[in-house]
C-alpha cells in the first residue's frame, strides 16, 4: 500500500521522484509486448520534454520510474504555458495525457472501458543518495521480487540491460550506474 504523502507530493524542478502506479483492479496493464512499447513509446512523447529518465520497471500490473524534472522555462516557451502555471501542474497535466492516451488504447485493444491506472499517481521525492541507490536497486529487482524471473537481471521491461550499453540513450544512466555498483552489493547482503 502506498504512503498517504506521496499522494500529495509536488513536483518542483530539479528535484528527483520515484513515480509508481498500478492497474485500477490489480489485473494486467500490459498483455503483451506490444503494450510494453507502445506504454514506452507513449512515455516519451509524452514527457522526455519536462522530464529526465533516470531508471524504470514495467511488470504486469504495475511500474515504476526514477525521474528527475528537467528546468521548465524553454518548454513554457515553447507550449505557450502561462508565467503563472506551476510546475507540479505542468508536470501533472502531461502524466495525465500520458495515461489517458495508453488507457485509451488498451482499453480499445483489449475491449474494455473504464479507468485503467489508480488516481491519483504516486509520487516520491527522492532527497538523498542512499535512497537514490536503494532505489534503482528496488526498481530494478522488482520483477525478481514479483517472481517473475529468477534473476532480475533477465526482465527485459527495465531499464537495467539499458543501463549497461555504452551507446547513447536518453536515459541518463551515469549516475545510475554509479549507485547501482554500490546497489549490487546490496544484493549480495540480502
Amino acid at each position: 500500500m502506498a504512503i498517504v504523502e506521496h499522494y500529495y507530493t509536488k513536483f518542483e524542478e530539479e528535484n528527483f521522484y520515484h513515480i509508481y502506479n498500478r492497474s485500477i483492479d490489480k489485473k494486467p496493464m500490459f498483455c503483451n509486448d506490444g503494450n510494453y512499447e507502445y506504454f514506452l513509446k507513449k512515455y516519451d512523447a509524452y514527457l522526455s520534454a519536462v522530464i529526465d529518465t533516470y531508471a524504470y520497471c514495467l511488470l504486469g500490473n504495475h511500474f515504476h520510474f526514477l525521474i528527475r524534472i528537467k528546468d521548465l522555462t524553454t518548454f513554457k516557451k515553447l507550449s505557450n504555458q502561462p508565467d503563472n502555471k506551476s510546475t507540479h501542474d505542468i508536470i501533472s497535466h502531461q502524466f495525465r495525457k500520458f495515461f489517458q492516451c495508453y488507457a485509451m488504447s488498451f482499453n480499445k485493444q483489449q475491449n474494455r472501458t473504464g479507468t485503467l491506472f489508480q488516481t491519483p499517481f504516486k509520487r516520491a521525492l527522492v532527497d538523498d543518495d542512499s535512497y537514490f541507490r536503494k532505489l534503482i536497486y528496488y526498481i530494478h529487482s522488482n520483477p525478481e521480487t514479483h517472481q517473475l524471473v529468477k534473476d532480475f537481471r533477465e526482465w527485459k521491461w527495465s531499464s537495467y540491460q539499458t543501463m549497461l550499453m555504452e551507446k547513447h540513450t536518453q536515459l541518463k544512466n551515469q549516475k545510475c550506474l554509479n549507485g547501482l555498483a554500490i546497489s549490487n552489493n546490496l544484493k549480495s547482503t540480502i
